[in-house]
This record gives C-alpha cells, sequence and structure tokens, in this order.
C-alpha cells in the first residue's frame, strides 16, 4: 500500500515530486537488456528468458505482492495475464541515478495500461521502477511504488508489517493450483 505521506521518501530516497522532477537519460545497451525483459513481464507477455535478468534470490515488491525469491517473482507476473487480456506500456523512461544511489541502480518512470478485455482499457498506472543490481548486472531487488510513492513495510510499525504478510501472503498464493480461482478473487477485490 502507497504511503499517504507525501514527503515520504520512495525506494529512490526521493519524494514522489523530486523522483518525478529526475531529468531523463538513454540507459546503457546492458540496462536496455534488462528493460526490454521488464517490459515483457509488464506487457503481461512474461518469456522463460524474462526472468534471466534476476538472481536467485531477489526480491520484487510492489503495492500488491512482495515476492522474495525467484519462483515467487514468476508466479506473481506469470499471474498477470490470468487477470489482463493484455498491458500496454504508453511511457517508459529512464531517469538520471541520483548520486546517492549506486551507479548500478536503474530508475524507471512508466505508466502502464491494463486492459481485462482486450479492446477496453481498465486502468492505467503510473509507477517508479527502482532496479537495484549486483555486480553481475542482475536485479537483486525490484520495486515498483505506485505514482512515485513509497511502499509501505515492515519497517513502518505494526500496520506496515501486515501489509508486508498480505502482500508476501499474495505472491505465495499464486503458487497454489488453485491460483486461477485465487487470482480471480484477487482481482475482483482490486478493480
Amino acid at each position: 500500500m502507497p504511503s499517504s505521506n507525501e514527503n515520504a521518501v520512495n525506494r529512490a530516497g526521493l519524494t514522489p515530486t523530486e523522483s518525478k522532477a529526475l531529468p531523463t537519460r538513454e540507459p546503457t545497451a546492458e540496462e536496455k537488456k534488462i528493460i526490454d525483459h521488464i517490459s515483457e513481464l509488464y506487457k503481461c507477455k512474461p518469456t522463460n528468458s524474462s526472468y534471466d535478468v534476476y538472481t536467485s534470490k531477489a526480491v520484487f515488491h510492489d503495492p500488491i505482492g512482495f515476492a522474495d525469491g525467484l519462483d515467487l517473482i514468476k508466479a506473481q507476473f506469470n499471474g498477470l495475464p490470468k487477470i489482463f487480456d493484455k498491458a500496454t506500456i504508453d511511457r517508459l523512461v529512464v531517469l538520471q541515478t541520483p548520486s546517492a544511489l549506486p551507479n548500478s541502480t536503474i530508475l524507471v518512470d512508466q505508466d502502464v495500461t491494463y486492459y481485462r478485455k482486450a479492446d477496453t482499457p481498465t486502468k492505467t498506472v503510473n509507477s517508479l521502477l527502482t532496479l537495484e543490481r549486483d555486480a553481475q548486472g542482475k536485479i537483486t531487488r525490484h520495486t515498483e511504488e505506485w505514482d512515485h510513492k513509497r511502499e509501505t513495510d515492515r519497517t513502518d510499525g505494526f500496520f506496515g508489517y501486515l501489509n508486508e504478510s498480505r502482500k508476501s501472503l499474495t505472491a505465495k498464493v499464486t503458487l497454489s493450483p488453485r491460483s486461477s480461482l485465487i487470482m480471480l478473487l484477487i482481482n475482483s477485490m482490486l478493480l
């Protein structure tokens, strides 16, 4: 759940206003390959190679789920096509990485439109993606923050802990043999 505090810093260490004001830049060739794989996930078109950019112990955190490990990340993104017929990335720009962050961090500002029915847009989401990478260039942490607003977690006290636990359960539930039914229930609650 995004923080309601407009001054709370996001994963980039900035307020939403500050991260939205960052200058854009061209991605390096290595970053472009990573962004292309990530884009497949957001377009509801995951392939096995889409996940080659992650370490086996990578973490994915967004307002809906918290996936700890590659299997749960796969379950999270492989579940999207069960909910949406398609998704389009309407805008994607790479942002200048603030000097307080390692140069290996990639910041992406994107607008994604999700379609429950192929020709009817359901919702457009603006988000800040913070992609943290290891020395080999693989993603160790992928954070998505809607409208650049800080995503709450266990460091936010009791309610943050409950929120993160709920998200973790959501990611684990998608691994269940009954995941199609569960994804439909989640979908009905979200939209």
